[in-house]
C-alpha cells in the first residue's frame, strides 16, 4: 500500500507531505501509525515523508511520532504558531497597543504575538513601523498612515522573516521609541530563545529602542531554550496572559521585573 490509496497516490510525495504537514499543524503531534492509516500509505514511506518535513523544519520526530510544539532547542513552524494560543495573543495586544502613541517609531520582532499587535495599529497614524516579519509587511503595507519599514536580510521560510548579518546592520543604523519582541521561553531572570540566529536579531532590536516590552503567553514562562536572549531587566514592561500560574508571577515579582497580566 506504498502511495497507492485514495490519499497518498493520488496526491503523490509532495501533496501527501503538505497534507500531513497541515494535519499535524492543526493538530499538534500524531504517531507514525495514525498517519500511516490516515494517508493509506506504508509506514516505511509515512517516515520518508516526516524525515523530509523534519528536515524542512516543518516538523520534529519523536519515537513513533512526530509534533510540531517547540522543545528546547525547536522553535515550531510559523504555521503552528500562528494557530496557537490565539485568543491570549490577541490580549495580549489589546493591552500592548494602549502604549503605542501617534508619532512614533515602533519595532516589532518575527513572533506571531507581535502580529497580534500589528493588527491593531491602524488608526494610530501617523506611525513609524519598522520589522523583519513578512506576515506583519504584508499586512501593514495596507494601512494608511504607516511609514513601513522593512528589515532585509536573508530569507528564513520556517519563520517567515528576514534574518541574517544584513538584518542586524540595518536594525543598527536605527532608533526607535518602543520595541516589542516575544520569546520561546521565560526562566529566572532571563528569556530565552532556541536558535541563534534568531538571538542575534532579537538581541540587536533591544539595542535600538527608547523602552522594550516583551510579550509572553503564559506558556512560555518557566520553561528554558537553548540560548539566552537577554535579561529581564532590560524591558520596561512584561505583557502575560490570566493563564500565567501564581508561582510564575511570584518568579518575575522576585527578579523585580514589572508586568501586567491580561485577561481576554
Amino acid at each position: 500500500m506504498d502511495g497507492t490509496g485514495a490519499s497518498g497516490g493520488r496526491r503523490g510525495p509532495a501533496g501527501r507531505q503538505e497534507a500531513i504537514a497541515e494535519h499535524v499543524l492543526s493538530r499538534g503531534s500524531a504517531t507514525a501509525a495514525e498517519l500511516a492509516e490516515r494517508f493509506q500509505v506504508s509506514l516505511m514511506t509515512i517516515h520518508r515523508d516526516l524525515d523530509e518535513l523534519e528536515r524542512q523544519g516543518v516538523v520534529r520526530k519523536y519515537r513513533g511520532g512526530v509534533t510540531a510544539q517547540p522543545s528546547g532547542v525547536f522553535e515550531s513552524n510559523v504555521g503552528y504558531r500562528m494557530k496557537s494560543m490565539q485568543i491570549e495573543k490577541d490580549a495580549i495586544a489589546a493591552k500592548a497597543v494602549e502604549l503605542i502613541e501617534p508619532g512614533m517609531a515602533v519595532m516589532l520582532d518575527d513572533s506571531t504575538t507581535t502580529l497580534a499587535l500589528a493588527r491593531r495599529l491602524e488608526g494610530i497614524t501617523p506611525l513609524t513601523v519598522v520589522t523583519n516579519f513578512l506576515e506583519g509587511l504584508n499586512l501593514l503595507s495596507r494601512v494608511r498612515g504607516i511609514r513601513l519599514m522593512a528589515l532585509g536580510g536573508d530569507y528564513d521560510p520556517l519563520h517567515n522573516s528576514f534574518l541574517g548579518v544584513s538584518c542586524v546592520e540595518a536594525i543598527e543604523s536605527l532608533q526607535v521609541d518602543l520595541c516589542f519582541v516575544s520569546t520561546s521561553a521565560v526562566s529566572g531572570a532571563y528569556a530565552y530563545h532556541q536558535e541563534q540566529h534568531i538571538v542575534s536579531v532579537k538581541r540587536a532590536m533591544l539595542a535600538r529602542a527608547a523602552r522594550n516590552v516583551l510579550l509572553l503567553d503564559h506558556t512560555k514562562l518557566g520553561r528554558t531554550a537553548l540560548h539566552r536572549v537577554a535579561p529581564l531587566s532590560v524591558f520596561d514592561r512584561v505583557i502575560v496572559d490570566h493563564g500565567a500560574s501564581g508561582e510564575a508571577l511570584r518568579e518575575l515579582d522576585e527578579h523585580k521585573v514589572g508586568y501586567d497580566v491580561v485577561a481576554p
